[in-house]
């Protein structure tokens, strides 16, 4: 599986942005798909996951209530829906996927596949 990630750009505070990330090859719905940021000079962190079945997903608490994870296996695509954007939400998105288990995990080593990244800058 590659991936592709797109749809990051400027935003004011509490604006919104929805993120893409497109697969390319035959096993995506067998992959438990993730979103993570990297925000200049800190380390990737955890944002939202979702299994293959789109039945076990799980936020950090940053994020919980303000963004959501989907993905449609027909169109090969997991998607983020990021709502009531913060500046502190400015950062490098990455989806990133790995064939594993029902339940998903927030360990950025567990994830095998990374996209490119897409960059949300959020300011007035």
């Amino acid at each position: 599986v590659q991936l592709q990630a797109s749809g990051g750009g400027l935003v004011q505070p509490a604006g919104y942005l929805r993120l893409s990330c497109a697969a390319s090859g035959r096993t995506f719905s067998n992959y438990n798909m993730g979103w993570f940021r990297q925000a200049p000079g800190k380390e990737r962190e955890f944002v939202a996951a979702v299994n293959w079945s789109g039945l076990n997903i799980l936020y950090a608490d940053s994020v919980k209530g303000r963004f959501t994870i989907s993905r449609d296996n027909a169109k090969s695509t997991v998607y983020l829906q990021m709502n009531n954007l913060k500046p502190e939400d400015t950062a490098v998105y990455y989806c990133a996927g790995y064939s594993g288990s029902y339940y998903v995990t927030t360990r950025v080593h567990d994830y095998t596949t990374w996209g490119q990244g897409t960059l949300v800058t959020v300011s007035s």
